[in-house]
């Protein structure tokens, strides 16, 4: 537990300190095609100020269940948490507002965001990481409005999402992975899809 809570940590705080470096990487020396991975020109004295720091969100939130940030805004990041709901950061990181105090479920399984338009955000409700004391949820959310308001989708005997998926092709296509159940064999438990962004959902792979 402690390893992967340390390694969403760790993912989450480099995405942080190294997302303004980030357009150093894509310089290429002259002649060379790109791509090739030996052109690529680095300053290291870029990483030279960099340190490690603790940035949130702490107290009560439980173990990182997922991250997912905008991409081409650095500055915005959603954190899921395994009990605490999910946290948003709209200044990469300096502060922290818990978004999704005013549901009834504070355990988090999965955030989804829309391709093309990141204030559609799907969450999966219940821990997906089976152990002595991982919640339950009670289903698939939705907000439209970068998690200002949210509302059930549906799933509601889920219990545990550990996977959503947006298509990157039509956003009205949505698949959720579903535990179900932990300790035995459940009708609940499967891949699901909806093809009218959560409105409605088909079972489509099950034992």
């Amino acid at each position: 537990m402690a390893s992967s809570y340390l390694a969403s940590r760790t993912s989450y705080l480099a995405f942080l300190l190294l997302a303004p470096c980030s357009s150093l990487l894509g310089q290429q020396t002259p002649n060379r095609p790109i791509g090739d991975v030996s052109a690529t020109l680095v300053d290291t004295a870029v990483w030279n100020g960099l340190e490690w720091r603790m940035i949130g969100p702490v107290n009560m939130s439980g173990r990182v269940a997922d991250v997912e940030g905008v991409p081409g805004n650095p500055n915005v990041v959603y954190v899921g948490s395994a009990s605490g709901g999910i946290w948003k950061t709209i200044n990469g990181g300096i502060t922290w507002k818990p978004i999704f105090d005013s549901q009834p479920i504070a355990s988090i399984g999965d955030i989804a965001l829309e391709p093309g338009n990141p204030d559609v955000i799907y969450v999966g409700t219940g821990e997906s990481k089976p152990r002595n004391s991982a919640s339950y949820g009670n289903g698939v959310y939705k907000s439209t409005d970068g998690g200002q308001t949210w509302r059930h989708i549906g799933l509601t005997n889920s219990e545990r999402v550990a996977r959503i998926i947006v298509s990157p092709t039509d956003p009205k296509v949505v698949y959720a992975g579903v535990l179900g159940h932990v300790y035995g064999p459940n009708a609940e438990r499967g891949v699901y899809r909806s093809a009218d962004g959560g409105a409605t959902w088909e079972r489509v792979l099950y034992i």
